[in-house]
């Protein structure tokens, strides 16, 4: 069994990023710049887009958070992505999501200007996504396609199983996956909550992707032997016994599941550190389109 090592490749990403940016810089060219904007006090979220600051820090970027109060008004809001649209030194910006229950979401999704959305949310790009034309790839996919290529996965001619739905990982999973690509050439079945059968499903998989939000739901008796699992789920869940006051799990039961796979990420340290790794890359290509 080989452990595929996000937090390790994802630093891998980032050097090769410090490096580019360094060359910029020393070329005279601009410094990429992201922006992100948190509304509310999310206690995950928060943590989630302080990762991100630390990470444009270490890779050389500028970056700039906004941080607004739970009852901002849509309005509002809107107002704060129109001046991030047109401001000329912000190459990339994300909204981080969830929003307060007042805000609609999709509407703030759409008013991202499509060639700084590095989340690749907007429909503009997820159009190019589906059609495989150059676009943003959304972070999750994006670094499981990386650290599937980056560790030699074959996926040509397999059969993977996508566990979910979601806009943000299974449905576009299940597109990149099935398209003509280095990473691609599969067959894919994308498998939700109004599947039958799924058990019959998963055994037939040489790689399963599980982004079902369901804490330990893939068994051992759902896979076969030599088995690729890409485990995309992470919640919280109470354990005394941690300083914390919880443990992270994942939507593959690890233990069991580990024992029949040739591939398998952990949680944590598997697709997460790789989503922030590819928000960055992508952030690098909006620079590089706009300015170079």
């Amino acid at each position: 069994m080989i452990l595929l090592d996000g937090k390790k490749t994802a630093a891998d990403i980032k050097e090769e990023i410090a490096l580019e940016v360094s060359a910029l810089k020393d070329n005279g060219k601009k410094t990429p710049h992201l922006a992100a904007i948190i509304v509310g006090n999310n206690g995950a979220s928060i943590t989630y887009v302080n990762a991100k600051v630390k990470a444009c820090e270490r890779v050389g970027f500028k970056s700039t958070l906004i941080r607004l109060n739970e009852d901002t008004t849509e309005e509002e809001l809107l107002n704060e992505i129109g001046i991030l649209n047109i401001d000329n030194d912000i190459d990339g910006f994300i909204v981080q999501l969830p929003l307060p229950s007042h805000i609609d979401e999709q509407k703030i999704l759409m008013a991202v200007d499509p060639n700084k959305d590095v989340d690749g949310f907007h429909p503009t790009n997820v159009g190019k996504m589906a059609l495989n034309l150059p676009t943003f790839i959304s972070a999750t996919p994006y670094g499981i396609l990386e650290l599937l290529e980056r560790y030699e996965v074959e996926t040509s001619g397999k059969h993977v199983v996508v566990l979910g739905r979601s806009h943000i990982v299974g449905s576009p999973m299940s597109i990149l996956l099935a398209q003509k690509r280095k990473v691609g050439n599969a067959t894919v079945t994308m498998c939700h909550s109004r599947t039958k059968n799924l058990k019959e499903i998963t055994l037939q998989a040489d790689i399963i992707v599980a982004a079902i939000g369901i804490p330990e739901f893939l068994k051992a008796d759902m896979v076969k032997d030599h088995v690729t699992v890409i485990d995309v789920g992470i919640t919280r869940v109470a354990d005394t016994s941690k300083k914390s006051g919880y443990r992270l799990l994942g939507d593959v039961a690890f233990d069991e599941v580990s024992k029949k796979s040739d591939f398998i990420t952990p949680v944590p340290s598997g697709v997460g550190p790789m989503t922030i790794a590819m928000l960055l890359k992508n952030t690098l290509l909006a620079c590089e389109r706009a300015h170079n």
